[in-house]
């Protein structure tokens, strides 16, 4: 049984070591939306290139987060972590120190697979070392202050790249790494399953998953050409996605069971989260843009501006939880979507010379008003909806959903809103678009408010509940381990 107290000095250096892990992936998450501009520009590239920079780690981080859980299960929870850590420090390098458009979208790819392996990494971690009367505290601190660096993300990277440049959004990194890794070394225990009976990896569902949606993406990415390769692609991507299908049927060790969406509040929930971070993932991606190309802010006052929808979260992501207990999800989950349609239709009013307090700050502050009603009831339902054995994986799946969903949209919605390649570059342009996708989003948060009323319902006594309460990431919802042996698969 774990028995690190969490007020011993190695407490102390678990819980930081695994604040800082986490923070590198959250981090890096939240700043590169609000550099878009900047990078486009220093570059010479076009939309296309600026989507692919958010897609390639999205797109590897989704694909691989269940693998990446799994691989610190078997082989060793500290050292997956530590690799994880390092990765990404060594693909931070070197995205900022890319020549080009084509090398910083490979290394962001290799950021994916960092992120892959730290991100479960540093929660299992807390919950394989620490005392079993010490373990919610302990992810509580973890999760309070990893949400602290989601919120100071967007300022800090707006500061980074009005002053020594973007690429130090990416540069910061490595000297983080060097502080997290060696602590982990030396004062994190190593922890494992234990377990004799693993099965092999499900490397083959994993390869198809991720390309699945690099094909999916290319495609929707690619569009506006309307080229005979585009057509081709989006049939392999199909095709991929049901040879994903096919071979997680078969698998006796699959990365993502099917049988699991047996359950149907499980599946419905999972609809909710595709609709409500499709949207999110589109709006970040977008309002960045927006504040900078049309409204006319520099990096910094545009990172600072999205502060509340963050700072809304760890207020009062806790007491949304609570509250969910005792009503149920159903009505946070059909209201908060509402909400956050509102808000994003209130981003209309955000154009050119737009105030800050009158424009902009009202319509944050009601989609993160909807944001907070809706993320803690949304994992509680996915922990309770299946088997607690079956908790970790459930989260997980839900986890890479969520990025799943948010990489579709960013490719998606320049292209259903009619955003050229050049589009970033005319304010007159973007502003137009921009309206377009904040509609779009809208009616996809209402088609997810719509499927909650319909389908959600009170959870069952004695189920699972989240033991992260604090949340403050905005791209996906909070990562649950397994309690006694802290595992995602």
């Amino acid at each position: 049984m774990p028995d690190v107290r969490l007020a011993s000095p190695q407490g102390k250096w678990i819980l930081l070591t695994t604040v800082l892990g986490s923070s590198m992936a959250m981090l890096d998450s939240t700043v590169v939306n609000v550099a878009l501009p900047r990078i486009g520009r220093d570059l010479d590239t076009d939309l296309a290139a600026l989507q692919w920079t958010v897609n390639a780690y999205m797109l590897t981080l989704a694909g691989l987060i269940l693998l990446g859980g799994s691989l610190g299960d078997r082989y060793g929870r500290r050292k997956v972590f530590v690799v994880g850590v390092v990765w990404f420090a060594a693909a931070s390098l070197l995205c900022g120190l890319a020549p080009n458009a084509g090398v910083l979208v490979a290394a962001r790819a290799l950021q994916g697979v960092g992120g892959a392996l730290l991100t479960p990494g540093s929660l299992a971690l807390i919950q394989a070392s620490f005392h079993p009367d010490d373990r919610g505290r302990a992810v509580g601190l973890w999760s309070g202050f990893g949400g602290i660096g989601a919120a100071v993300g967007p300022f800090v990277g707006g500061w980074l790249v009005d002053g020594p440049g973007w690429r130090w959004v990416f540069l910061l990194n490595v000297p983080l790494a060097l502080v997290c890794a060696p602590i982990a070394v030396r004062h994190v225990p190593e922890s494992a399953d234990g377990r004799t009976d693993h099965g092999r990896f499900d490397v083959l569902g994993a390869v198809l998953g991720a390309l699945a949606l690099a094909l999916v993406t290319y495609a929707l990415i690619e569009a506006r050409s309307g080229s005979l390769v585009v057509v081709v692609t989006a049939v392999a991507g199909l095709a991929a996605g049901v040879a994903f299908v096919s071979v997680e049927k078969r698998r006796p060790d699959p990365m993502m069971p099917l049988g699991i969406f047996a359950s149907r509040q499980f599946t419905a929930v999972n609809l909710v989260t595709l609709c409500v971070y499709a949207a999110f993932g589109g709006f970040f991606f977008l309002a960045a843009l927006q504040l900078q190309v049309v409204v006319g802010w520099s990096a910094l006052a545009a990172g600072t501006a999205l502060l509340p929808t963050t700072a809304l979260m760890l207020l009062f992501s806790a007491r949304s939880g609570a509250l969910a207990d005792r009503i149920g999800p159903r009505i946070p989950l059909t209201v908060g979507p509402l909400l956050c349609a509102a808000g994003m239709l209130l981003m209309l009013r955000v154009g050119p010379d737009a105030s800050y307090l009158a424009d902009v700050l009202p319509a944050l502050l009601v989609l993160g008003t909807g944001m907070v009603t809706l993320v803690a009831p949304l994992t509680a339902t996915v922990l309770g909806s299946v088997d607690t054995s079956r908790a970790g994986l459930a989260s997980g799946i839900n986890n890479a959903a969520a990025r799943a969903a948010g990489l579709i949209a960013v490719a998606a919605l320049p292209l259903v809103a009619g955003m050229g390649e050049e589009a970033y570059r005319s304010p007159g342009a973007f502003d137009d678009a921009f309206g377009r996708a904040m509609v779009v989003c809208a009616g996809v948060l209402v088609v997810g408010s719509a499927v909650a009323f319909t389908t959600v319902r009170s959870l069952p006594a004695g189920c699972r509940r989240p033991e992260c309460r604090t949340h403050g990431a905005v791209l996906a919802p909070p990562l649950e381990g397994e309690r006694t042996r802290g595992r995602l698969s």
